[in-house]
């Protein structure tokens, strides 16, 4: 995905108003004079693309929130201040880094995205309705991270066939000025379904390339705005159509215990995976220019560790004892999930202890020796391992929550088939003495999806946040600090300070409740 990059630079969202300019000649293609051919259009949509690869500074960020892991780091300093103050709540607007990169690279990408759009019907092509829909898709994604992470965002809005739709246009320097944010979160929700509703009719089943998106991959994120949005009768039945598409299967056995390597990447149970290579260098004063994966190197034992498979990273994103405690000792997930390392640390063996250390190490994404040989320039920052951004087991749950929030037929039945995979059986199918069935399906997502960037998430829009980092405090060892959940604030991340002095909107957009200075 790199040709795109000498022909348009949207880097940014906002940009530094100058009074003066300098000229310089162009290199490569004119972004105003492109457009000719088939294979410009394909380029512009691989630049669309691109920016998925941005998305583990969000990852970084959504699990570190979570009551269920810890950030970890350097025990006695910190060493990722922004990854720690997320996990402590002790966040604020002036704090940038991944927070930040986040804010930009989504933006970007819609950017990117809105670029294509807007000249769609430059030229007419057999199977260019096909890409505009993938880039409707693409646009869907980008402004869903957003809206999760930061609300109620500045977009560009339309009335197309009657209908509020996200601009068909790039936003550029000046535009923010006019920009305003959206009225809700739950129009940016519509504007986002909009988008994929528009998306899923020309989408295919399957694509020829792994990084493309699908009809499937498109419903499930249609079903998962839908979700976000309290909207449960039509999540449940745009889910039900994906389940009833037989696309997807739920992967077992071995290949289940070996889901989160690289060999295991694209499987049946994939719906949308971004994709990570490490062919491809980046360093310090660059990290953006990767192509791999930089989330991977912090969920690795910090230095001095040493193992046949797996390698050591920054002693990040620890696991609790009360996560750990949920799992039963027979099912799979378990030890898919956490790395136990607590009987090489007990035993003073080869371990550097972290800030709050459990113990516990988040296996999904931990980096191993084999993946890593052959990482290009700075090889921390160019892990290859792909992030699993939908995968058909969130896609049984979600269903199953629409389906119980509308006392629907279909509940238990997707509920118990992300657990049979769990214990290899259907020993530990769903009853009414467990308790309503709803808190059953909440509890099967924390246990199966842990380690993936859900949890903060899901426990926001269901409004259980304030209970669960109450919980927290209550079960936490003694010597962990405590973490304040406020409610009406840390619902949503700050909008990034200087994003808003760049833009000139500290008035005009105003800072997400509870952040002001």
């Amino acid at each position: 995905m790199k040709n795109i990059k000498n022909i348009i630079l949207v880097g940014l969202l906002f940009m530094v108003a100058c009074d003066e300019w300098t000229e310089v000649d162009p290199i490569g293609p004119v972004a105003e004079n492109f457009f000719n051919s088939e294979e410009e259009y394909e380029d512009a949509l691989l630049g669309a693309y691109d920016l998925l690869q941005g998305v583990f500074w969000g990852n970084l960020i959504a699990v570190s929130a979570s009551d269920d892991f810890g950030s970890g780091g350097d025990a006695f300093n910190y060493d990722q201040p922004v990854v720690q103050n997320v996990n402590y709540l002790i966040h604020t607007p002036a704090d940038q880094e991944q927070i930040r990169s986040h804010w930009q690279l989504m933006y970007a990408g819609i950017n990117r995205a809105n670029y294509f759009l807007e000249n769609k019907n430059a030229l007419d092509f057999s199977g260019k309705d096909e890409m505009v829909a993938q880039a409707y898709f693409l646009r869907a994604f980008y402004t869903f991270e957003l809206v999760k992470f930061f609300g109620n965002i500045p977009l560009k809005v339309e009335e197309r066939n009657g209908v509020n739709r996200i601009a068909d246009s790039q936003v550029l320097a000046g535009d923010e000025l006019s920009m305003v944010r959206v009225s809700s979160i739950g129009f940016a929700y519509d504007l986002i379904q909009e988008d994929l509703k528009e998306a899923i009719p020309n989408l295919p089943a399957t694509q020829d390339q792994s990084f493309k998106a699908t009809k499937g991959a498109a419903q499930a994120l249609l079903g998962k705005a839908y979700l976000y949005d309290n909207d449960f009768e039509n999540a449940a039945a745009i889910l039900n159509d994906l389940i009833a598409s037989n696309q997807y299967s739920l992967i077992t056995g071995e290949d289940y215990v070996n889901m989160f390597t690289t060999e295991g990447e694209n499987g049946s149970e994939s719906v949308f995976e971004i994709q990570y290579t490490n062919v491809e260098g980046a360093g310090w004063d660059c990290i953006h220019c990767s192509e791999g994966s930089y989330f991977v190197q912090f969920n690795g034992p910090r230095s001095p560790f040493d193992d046949p498979v797996y390698a050591s990273g920054w002693g990040f994103l620890l696991p609790t004892p009360m996560l750990y405690d949920l799992y039963d000792e027979n099912e799979a997930r378990r030890d898919v999930t956490i790395f136990d390392l607590r009987e090489l640390r007990d035993s003073g063996g080869n371990y550097s202890a972290p800030r709050e250390d459990t113990g516990f190490y988040n296996h999904k994404y931990m980096p191993r020796k084999a993946d890593k040989a052959g990482n290009a320039s700075t090889p921390e920052l160019v892990h290859k391992n792909n992030y699993r951004a939908i995968r058909y087991a969130d896609v049984l749950l979600m269903a199953a929550e629409a389906e119980a929030q509308i006392s629907g037929s279909n509940a238990e039945t997707y509920l118990n088939m992300v657990r049979a995979r769990a214990y290899g059986n259907n020993s530990m199918d769903y009853t009414s003495a467990e308790g309503p069935l709803l808190e059953a399906i909440y509890l099967e997502r924390r246990k199966e999806l842990a380690g993936e960037g859900h949890r903060f998430f899901d426990l926001v829009r269901t409004g259980r946040a304030k209970a669960a980092f109450d919980a927290y405090n209550d079960n936490k060892p003694e010597d962990f600090e405590a973490i304040n959940f406020v409610l009406g604030k840390h619902e949503v991340f700050p909008i990034p300070e200087i994003e808003l002095k760049l833009a000139l909107a500290e008035e005009q957009w105003g800072q997400n409740p509870g952040y002001s200075n």
